[in-house]
């Protein structure tokens, strides 16, 4: 078939040249051939999935054929062995934002195709993979299939949709009403900033009530459920608790220090005592340095963590690129948002004039019910 393509792939060509000078041109789907050839991974490899962000299977697949002489665009879909993929277990498209023949998949993707197709956490089953090529609205499913064997993660399988905090050694105490959300800050992935108190009992729950599902560590690494887990920590401290359901792990990163970063000076000029349920604030005079061209007042925040004992600064800066004062009352601009990376000038706010040598109040709002978020108050 792939002599049709090629023939209506050159009659096309030469039709688009004669009606490019129309104005009324239409737009319209052309034909798409089905993907023939699944070059990578072979059929039957067996993969065990890691516990790492960055590992992931490279998937790729001969390039489909387009009657107009242009490019498809592709997603790698899964189901369970001996499926249609009428109903895949999973769709992803292809790097490139699905212009390219080949896909790095993730393993945490390839994690959740396992849950999803009844492999339970810790153990191997088999899963089978093909490829739609796409042209505009036409879809076309590969007559190729093949089996990929996956030894999966100790992850869950169903991931609940709010995570709390609560219990005596919580900031929340041990009512149930008064748990501390934790935030969503990816798919499966929550995280809280929070208060814990040496050698009391809390624990992690879906639910705001009694029957909730609860999740506990006993080595402040491996996540598991049970109706009778509980959670301590042996030294009281301000903590960032990160939780990945894909792959049942916890992270307690101590909080030493908060504090507010000016740029200008590459250091903390103001620190900000912890208040409570995520909010860090201090009330102090901060002075813009004066440079050739005016008076510089750009700042984000710096926190001073140790993570297993480790030191660590972590930078907290805008949620997008900003090199201008705030202007009227836009809330998105104060949004805050943990940085990759530390720098002295990239991500940053600038105050406002009126702060310039003036007593003002600064709080850091990191709270799981809310987009993280700082205030600014001259008085």
């Amino acid at each position: 078939m792939k002599w049709y393509f090629k023939v209506i792939a050159m009659f096309a060509l030469a039709a688009s040249i004669f009606s490019c000078k129309k104005d009324d041109m239409n737009y319209s789907d052309a034909e798409v051939s089905a993907v023939e050839h699944l070059y990578s991974p072979v059929d039957g490899r067996a993969v065990k999935l890691l516990n790492s962000a960055s590992a992931a299977l490279y998937f790729e697949w001969e390039s489909a054929l387009v009657a107009d002489g242009g490019a498809a665009q592709y997603e790698v879909v899964f189901d369970k062995v001996g499926g249609d993929f009428s109903k895949p277990l999973y769709t992803v498209a292809s790097d490139n934002n699905g212009n390219s023949n080949g896909a790095n998949i993730s393993h945490k993707i390839l994690n959740q195709v396992a849950a999803k197709a009844g492999i339970e956490p810790g153990t191997s089953g088999d899963i089978s993979w093909s490829v739609y090529s796409i042209r505009g609205m036409k879809r076309v499913l590969s007559q190729a299939n093949r089996k990929l064997t996956i030894k999966s993660l100790e992850g869950f399988a169903e991931i609940p949709d709010e995570l709390f905090i609560t219990g005596e050694g919580s900031e929340g105490g041990a009512a149930i009403a008064q748990a501390l959300p934790f935030k969503l800050v990816g798919n499966g992935e929550y995280e809280i900033f929070t208060k814990l108190e040496a050698d009391k009992k809390y624990i992690f729950t879906d639910r705001k009530a009694a029957d909730g599902r609860i999740f506990y560590s006993e080595d402040q690494t491996k996540l598991k459920e049970s109706e009778t887990g509980i959670n301590t920590v042996t030294k009281t401290a301000i903590y960032r608790i990160q939780i990945d359901f894909n792959v049942a792990t916890i992270t307690y990163t101590e909080i030493k220090s908060m504090g507010v970063y000016f740029s200008p000076s590459g250091a903390v000029v103001l620190d900000l005592p912890y208040q409570g349920k995520g909010v860090w604030s201090a009330t102090g005079v901060i002075n813009f340095k004066q440079e050739s061209w005016g008076r510089d007042q750009r700042y984000k925040f710096q926190m001073e963590t140790v993570k297993a004992g480790k030191a660590e600064p972590i930078q907290l800066g805008t949620q997008k690129p900003l090199d201008v004062p705030p202007n009227g009352s836009d809330p998105t601009y104060y949004f805050v948002r943990i940085l990759p990376n530390l720098s002295q000038w990239d991500d940053k706010w600038k105050f406002v004039d009126a702060v310039d040598g003036h007593p003002t109040k600064i709080s850091l709002i990191l709270q799981g019910d809310k987009e993280y978020t700082h205030t600014v108050v001259p008085n």
